[in-house]
């Protein structure tokens, strides 16, 4: 008689030793290659390698227990031929032990493994998560395609030890095989998919082992959730005799891929369940699934060859590489928008680039993302912003400023807009062409700084950048940034260079605005004068041309009237005298004035003279006449508005008059008429 756990033991030792030894291979690969996907690959390995120690102890243990039973059946016999004083009862209860090993082992070592292994899956599995999130990018390989050749072999022997010890599974006595089968399922599943992404790898398509990283933890997470689920439910699932109980690390979910026939013959359940009758009984469910893996294979033939064709959208263009080379000798070549056929993947690889697209480059600041602040002097802008040199072309002097270079500190906000005018270059002459874009654009930024000016007064407010010259810097500037992209052959083209903000630090802000403040004082004091200038000349001759003339000739003919001639002398000056008369404003109304004095000073003095001529005459004819009338003519005038009071007396009169020269506004007594009183009164 052959003990059959024998033979399920030695299949879950050789098991143990193939995980075992696939583990330290991939484990050794992922270190070697510092590769994370392989790395974590080999953990997953690992808990399928304690799924298989497990096993081998378990079957041990039932091998133990079969040669035990063995053994006490031929003891059995020789008992029954012994006496009543043999003890042969005593001596086959010693022979139990082995038994009791494994039934203490099926009862509480086994649930308790799964939960050691839960709980190692789910804690490796959230550390390699955590360390497939970190910001450092896993290096590339040195060569994907030997690593591919490893792995797959790898997975080819999993695949066929799968098979072997699922297929012994079907027993129900070697029925724990298929919790190590579908763990080594899983990992000859994940090492196509490993070798499939090393593929993609050696042609730079990198995103498959991206996925890998995250995608393997999940699964080791997933799994160890499950394990722990199904322990916790193994406590409260009720035992029966003689059946198989199904163990907690034997993944349900794996079992419904690993298991023959076991995901169809769920499905077919459950669709009885849900109908009520034997749906799976049916000639179509039967036809469904005899074609279900043909249709499979159709589809996933379908889907691989849809990857021939390329749908470029509007505004990109996209670059096809024909076995990793972008160059058209190679068969390399660019598409525009629209279908596009090429070879399916991995022979050909499109990478896609929005041409029309107006990206965005901040040079001199960091922006958070917030909504736009006003561009105020005093007060910080963005995230941060960076300071820049500019020349300034007045010395600093002093006892104090001895050293101190002839530079200020500015901060400059250029926000840049640009889009890709060459695909290829841009792709392919530089890692990180926006980068190099802004690196390059900071490195101009810096030169333009210290050839520019911040000054605000006399001729300097032309150029600087705290005046109208930012326009000019913009353009200037923008060439300039143009010109060194064009030289490192970044394939991009600058459509906006704009200095949106061009201020002092906060921290000086007040100080540079004293400085423009009196700048602007001073030159607004010079712009008064020119104007108080501008209107005296224009009031004084009509335009400050005429005076400038005016001053010209006049200036002229004092320096050489000395040396002139009478006749020049005369002629120039009648010449001046007509300038003057034509001109208009003061000078105009001053000659008009002028000639009005003589004229009237003139008639005046003429008509004194005619008059004297005629007083002498009167006074001629009769001097005591024209006295006396020219007296009484100068009393009349002088007390015109006098009031006069004519006394008449003699000379030898003796009464003295009395006058009072007061005006009274009210009548006293001694006014009143008492003669008139009396009369009336007599009447």
């Amino acid at each position: 008689m052959n003990i059959s756990s024998k033979k399920a033991q030695n299949t879950a030792l050789l098991g143990l030793c193939l995980s075992v030894v696939f583990f330290l291979v991939t484990f050794w690969l992922g270190a070697y290659w510092s590769s994370r996907a392989l790395s974590f690959l080999s953990w997953q390995i690992l808990a399928g390698a304690l799924v298989w120690l497990v096993l081998v102890i378990q079957f041990y243990q039932r091998s133990l227990a079969e040669q035990e039973k063995l053994d006490m059946s031929r003891m059995s016999k020789a008992i029954q031929q012994d006496t009543i004083f043999s003890g042969g009862a005593d001596r086959t209860a010693l022979f139990e032990q082995a038994q009791k090993r494994l039934a203490f082992f099926e009862k509480w070592i086994l649930p308790i493994s799964g939960a050691l292994i839960a709980a190692m899956q789910i804690t490796v599995g959230f550390l390699l998560y955590r360390k497939a999130t970190d910001i450092v990018a896993s290096p590339k390989l040195a060569n994907p395609f030997l690593a591919a050749i490893l792995i797959v072999i790898v997975a080819f022997v999993s695949f066929l030890v799968s098979r072997y010890s699922t297929g012994m599974s079907s027993e129900m006595i070697w029925r724990p095989l298929r919790a190590g089968g579908s763990y080594l399922l899983l990992t000859a599943a994940l090492g196509a998919l490993t070798t499939a992404a090393l593929i993609g790898a050696q042609y730079k398509y990198t995103m498959g082992l991206t996925i890998l990283e995250y995608a393997i933890p999940w699964v080791m997470i997933i799994l160890g959730a499950e394990i722990l689920l199904n322990t916790i439910l193994d406590i409260y699932r009720p035992r029966v005799g003689g059946q198989y109980a199904q163990a907690a690390f034997d993944s349900r979910l794996l079992g419904l891929v690993n298991e023959p026939g076991g995901l169809f013959h769920s499905v077919a359940n459950a669709i009885d369940y849900q109908f009520g009758f034997q749906v799976s009984q049916t000639w179509f469910y039967k036809l469904l699934e005899r074609a279900i893996l043909p249709l499979i294979l159709f589809a996933a033939l379908a889907m691989y060859l849809m990857t021939c064709l390329v749908i470029i959208g509007p505004g990109q263009m996209g670059v096809i590489e024909h076995f990793g080379s972008p160059d058209p000798a190679l068969g390399g070549r660019q598409a525009g928008p629209g279908l596009t056929l090429k070879w399916p993947w991995p022979f050909d690889i499109v990478y896609m680039y929005p041409t029309d697209l107006i990206q965005k480059l901040d040079v001199g600041f960091i922006d958070e993302g917030g909504e736009p602040q006003d561009l105020l002097w005093g007060k910080e802008h963005y995230k941060q912003e960076f300071d820049l040199l500019v020349a300034s072309p007045e010395v600093i002097s002093g006892p104090e400023s001895e050293g101190v270079p002839p530079v200020s500190l500015v901060r400059a906000n250029v926000p840049i807009l640009f889009r890709i005018k060459n695909v290829s270059d841009y792709l392919y002459n530089h890692t990180d062409t926006a980068k190099v874009l802004e690196a390059i654009s900071y490195r101009e930024l810096a030169r333009f700084g210290a050839s520019a000016v911040i000054e605000t007064e006399g001729m300097a407010i032309e150029s600087s950048l705290l005046g109208q010259g930012r326009l000019e810097a913009s353009r200037v500037l923008e060439e300039r940034i143009q010109k060194a992209a064009d030289d490192a052959r970044l394939g991009v083209e600058i459509v906006l260079c704009g200095l949106q903000g061009i201020h002092p630090p906060p921290k000086v802000a007040e100080d540079y605005q004293n400085v423009v403040a009196a700048i602007q004082t001073r030159q607004a004091s010079v712009l008064n004068a020119m104007a108080d200038r501008i209107k005296m000349l224009t009031e004084l001759a009509g335009s400050v041309e005429e005076v400038n003339a005016l001053y010209s000739l006049i200036g002229k003919y004092s320096e050489v009237k000395d040396t002139l001639s009478s006749e020049q002398n005369e002629q120039m000056r009648k010449q001046l005298t007509t300038s003057l008369e034509q001109a208009r404003g003061q000078v105009f109304k001053a000659i008009r004035q002028a000639e009005a004095d003589a004229f009237e000073k003139a008639t005046l003095a003429e008509a004194t003279g005619q008059r004297f001529v005629g007083q002498l005459k009167a006074y001629q004819a009769n001097p005591q006449l024209y006295k006396r009338i020219l007296r009484l003519k100068m009393l009349e005038e002088t007390l015109e508005k006098i009031r006069k009071y004519v006394v008449v007396a003699d000379t030898k009169d003796t009464q003295v008059y009395i006058v009072d020269l007061q005006e009274k506004l009210t009548p006293s007594l001694y006014d009143m008429d008492v003669q008139s009183v009396i009369q009336d009164t007599s009447n």
